[in-house]
């Protein structure tokens, strides 16, 4: 669990813009599990671009008040319209934030304010759903066994085996999710029946998807337990599915 916790630890200006003020373009705002396009509620969030903050700063314990996210990290604020974002992260390079849960998908002007100095105002959309599984290397997605040990080329998953695999921008869930909050318990994909798994262009059996949903304790961080097919590919490509929206191409899990 270490290494996927640190895989999370990852245009019209405003008056009062300077050389100093915070830069970024609509190319440099990207899904956080894939840094490609894809943007969605309760998805996390990479910002890059320059001056973003004086200082870098991660999410610690002691920032979340009563299990809730903080909006605001090194005095570095970014918002959707009048909605701020949850902060797991910001440098002068980079912010990593959760987009509110309960915005509806649509366009929204978002900015990063930095001690009071506004970046420019970037229009956004959100989709209702972003599929994106996070990276241990580029390509490569993020699972575990069950004994949350990493699934790599030296540990490799087999067929019939149960994993599972961490991904963001899987949509609303039941019970729903609260703005910024760490999920506490398991919440199940709304639309279950619209989810889908393709393991090298073929449809997972959908009974062999035990669970999708929120993943306890992590804000923006869904997970998908597996159990793979009988008849494995090695290092087969996997996509994520949910009402015909897919997870970027190309993405491998390590298997033999």
């Amino acid at each position: 669990m270490r290494l996927l916790i640190a895989v999370l630890a990852l245009a019209t200006g405003l008056s009062g813009q300077d050389a100093n003020s915070p830069s970024y373009t609509a190319t440099g705002i990207v899904n956080g599990a894939s840094f490609a396009p894809g943007l969605a509620p309760n998805t996390i969030v990479s910002l890059f671009g320059t001056n973003l903050a004086w200082d870098t700063r991660t999410l610690e314990a002691g920032d979340l008040a009563g299990g809730v996210m903080p909006t605001s990290l090194a005095n570095v604020e970014v918002y959707f319209d009048s909605w701020p974002a949850y902060l797991y992260y910001v440098s002068p390079q980079q912010i990593n934030f959760l987009v509110p849960s309960s915005l509806l998908p649509g366009t929204f002007q978002l900015w990063v304010n930095r001690q009071g100095i506004h970046g420019p105002v970037i229009n956004v959309t959100l989709q209702s759903a972003a599929p994106a599984m996070f990276q241990v290397f580029a390509g490569v997605v993020v699972a575990t066994h069950s004994d949350w040990s990493v699934v790599t080329n030296d540990h490799p998953a087999v067929a019939g085996e149960i994993v599972t695999l961490w991904a963001t921008g899987l949509g609303n869930t039941n019970p729903p999710l609260e703005d910024g909050v760490l999920p506490s318990a398991v919440q199940w994909l709304v639309e279950m029946n619209q989810f889908a798994v393709e393991i090298n262009g073929a449809a997972v059996d959908p009974s062999a998807i035990l669970f999708a949903g929120a993943a306890p304790g992590y804000a923006g961080l869904y997970q998908v337990n597996l159990r793979l097919p009988d008849s494995l590919p090695a290092n087969p490509e996997i996509r994520l599915g949910l009402n015909g929206t897919w997870s970027p191409a190309g993405m491998v899990l390590p298997a033999q």
